[in-house]
C-alpha cells in the first residue's frame, strides 16, 4: 500500500491498542484483514492503494472483496472478522477527514448459524477438579493438582484459560481471600469471587510446586519451571474426559461456560453473570438462557408421557 495510507493505518492501529483496548490477537487479526483488502484493490488497479483510492470506495469493491475471499474457502465467521476490520479502519479514517465509510452502509454480513454452548455437567465439572482421578498417570504428583487448581479455576470462577494462566504469584488464591482480580480481553481487569474450595486446590498446588514463585511471575509453571503452555491444560482436559467419558465438547472452554449456565440454572442474575464473565454485551451473556431453556425442553420432551 501506499506511504499515506500506511501511514494512517499505523495511527489506527495505535488507537485500537491505547483507546479500545484490544487483544494483540484482534489487532494483528484487524491489520491483517486490511492487508488483505488492501492487496486485492492492488490487484485490480495495478497500483498500491492511497488514501485517494479509499475515499473513492464503492459498495461494489467491498463485495467483491468479500466475494474472492469465500471463493477462497473461508467461512462465516472469519468473513464477518474480515468486515469488522475494515469496518474498523474506514471509520477512523472517516473520523480522521481522511475517508468516505458510507459504502460500510451498504453491505450486509454474512449469515452466521448460532451454535448453543455445551456445559458440561455440574457432577462432572467438580469431578474434573479432582488430582486423584488421574492418579494412575506416569506424572509427578504436583503436575496433577496444579492441573486441577486451573481446572477448578476454570469452573469454579468461570475463567478462560489464558486468563487463568495470566494470574501472577502474588495474585494466588489463598484462604481468606475471597476475591481475585483478573485480566481479560482488551487487557480489561474485573473482579470476581473465589470460592473456599477453589482457594484450597490453588494453595495446595503452591505448597507442591519444586518452582520458586516469584511474586511479579506467572503463579502456574511447567514442567521445566517456565510459564504453563495452555496446550498443557488442553491436554489435561482430553485425559479428564476420557477418564469420565465425555463428548468431545467437554474443553476447557467448556468449563467457563458451565460456570454460567450452573449460575442461571441456580437463580443467578443475567447482569451480575455477564459481569463475572467479563462479556462487553449483555447480547453475549443472553446465550445462556438460550442453553437453560434448551435444557429444560429436553428433560421435558424426555419425561412427560405425552412428549
Amino acid at each position: 500500500m501506499a506511504p499515506d495510507l500506511a501511514a494512517a493505518l499505523v495511527r489506527w492501529r495505535r488507537h485500537l491498542a491505547s483507546e479500545r483496548r484490544l487483544s494483540d490477537k484482534t489487532l494483528d487479526a484487524y491489520e491483517r484483514d486490511v492487508r488483505q483488502f488492501a492487496a486485492h484493490l492492488a490487484m485490480r488497479d495495478g497500483d498500491p492503494p492511497d488514501l485517494a483510492a479509499v475515499r473513492r470506495l464503492r459498495p461494489a469493491e467491498l463485495r467483491g472483496f468479500m466475494a474472492e475471499r469465500r471463493a477462497g474457502g473461508i467461512g462465516s465467521r472469519s468473513l464477518m472478522r474480515n468486515l469488522a476490520g475494515l469496518r474498523s479502519a474506514l471509520r477512523f479514517l472517516e473520523r480522521e477527514g481522511l475517508a468516505d465509510a458510507s459504502a460500510l452502509s451498504a453491505i450486509r454480513g454474512p449469515k452466521i448459524a448460532k451454535g448453543l454452548p455445551k456445559p458440561v455437567s455440574a457432577v462432572a465439572a467438580r469431578r474434573m477438579t479432582d488430582p486423584d482421578l488421574r492418579a494412575a498417570e506416569d506424572r509427578e504428583t504436583w503436575v496433577l493438582v496444579r492441573d486441577a487448581a486451573v481446572v477448578a479455576l476454570l469452573y469454579g470462577c468461570g475463567l478462560r484459560i489464558s486468563e487463568a494462566l495470566g494470574i501472577m504469584a502474588k495474585d494466588a488464591p489463598a484462604p481468606g481471600r475471597d476475591s481475585l482480580t483478573v485480566i481479560g480481553k482488551g487487557r480489561k481487569t474485573r473482579m470476581v469471587p473465589v470460592l473456599p474450595q477453589v482457594a484450597a486446590a490453588v494453595q495446595d498446588y503452591v505448597k507442591m510446586c519444586p518452582w520458586p514463585l516469584e511474586p511479579d511471575g506467572p503463579l502456574f509453571r511447567g514442567a521445566k519451571g517456565g510459564p504453563l503452555s495452555p496446550r498443557i491444560i488442553q491436554l489435561a482436559v482430553e485425559r479428564l474426559r476420557g477418564a469420565l467419558g465425555l463428548p468431545d465438547s467437554a474443553t476447557p472452554h467448556a468449563l467457563r461456560h458451565s460456570f454460567a449456565t450452573h449460575l442461571l440454572a441456580r437463580g443467578g442474575e443475567l447482569r451480575a453473570i455477564q459481569e463475572l464473565l467479563g462479556h462487553a454485551s449483555l447480547s453475549t451473556t443472553q446465550i445462556y438462557t438460550e442453553v437453560d431453556t434448551s435444557r429444560l425442553l429436553a428433560a421435558y420432551k424426555a419425561a412427560h408421557p405425552r412428549a
